[in-house]
């Protein structure tokens, strides 16, 4: 019993992160994702970026870096916490289980 609650609060975690991040991540992710494009660029090319092609559509790819990696931490610590909520809530139940009077 123990391991489908901490199964099933992991599942549940993971969606509350998903969720997090479809509200408060994508516009984070984005910025930092081109942000950190730019300055790559910029420290490559040993200046200002012109607006080429190249250029966009390496920015295009950093963004979508960025929105992956933004996605991930959501995801991977929503299901964290959600396995902690697991052990938390099944912890009472094995004490209680394992106790006999």
């Amino acid at each position: 019993m123990k391991n489908e609650t901490v199964k099933t609060s992991a599942k549940i975690g993971a969606t509350v992160g998903g969720l997090t991040f479809l509200t408060l991540g994508i516009m984070p992710g984005i910025h930092f994702g081109g942000f950190g494009t730019l300055i790559l660029l910029q420290k490559l090319m040993g200046g200002s970026v012109d607006p080429t092609l190249l250029v966009r559509m390496v920015m295009v790819m950093g963004i979508m870096i960025g929105l992956t990696c933004a996605a991930a931490v959501c995801l991977v610590v929503g299901g964290l916490m959600g396995t902690l909520a697991g052990y938390v809530v099944s912890a009472p139940k094995t004490l209680i289980s394992g106790v006999k009077a």
